[in-house]
């Protein structure tokens, strides 16, 4: 995992994989996760970043942390701080050309689901 911080950058940044380091293996652990997978429905619904504080996740702060980091360290999200946000973005660009159609697939298979159980 890179993370090294780039020249110029602040002890607040946040260490990602480069995009030729994200493993599908990764990316299908942090996908695994139902509070993991709604924060990436919500991240691919928005379009846009999206703060932490924006995610209302029935779990502790501590355990949400977790959830972040593990969708970051994974390549599937990237983190930066905006004053005093920690904005979170969708690396759909990164995942899609690593692995055509995988994102898009599994956001329409647990809206499927969702319908299916009720949970919308």
């Amino acid at each position: 995992m890179t993370t090294a911080a780039p020249a110029g950058s602040s002890s607040r940044d946040l260490p990602h994989p480069a995009s030729e380091e994200i493993r599908l293996e990764s990316v299908l652990h942090a996908l695994s996760d139902p509070m993991r997978l709604q924060v990436v429905r919500e991240l691919a619904a928005d379009g846009d970043e999206l703060s932490c504080s924006h995610f209302d996740l029935p779990v502790t702060k501590s355990t949400t942390t977790h959830h972040f980091r593990v969708l970051r360290e994974s390549g599937v999200i990237r983190q930066i701080y905006r004053g005093t946000a920690k904005m979170n973005g969708l690396r759909k660009d990164d995942l899609d050309a690593l692995f055509p159609g995988f994102l898009d697939s599994v956001l329409a298979a647990a809206a499927r689901q969702a319908d299916r159980l009720g949970a919308g």
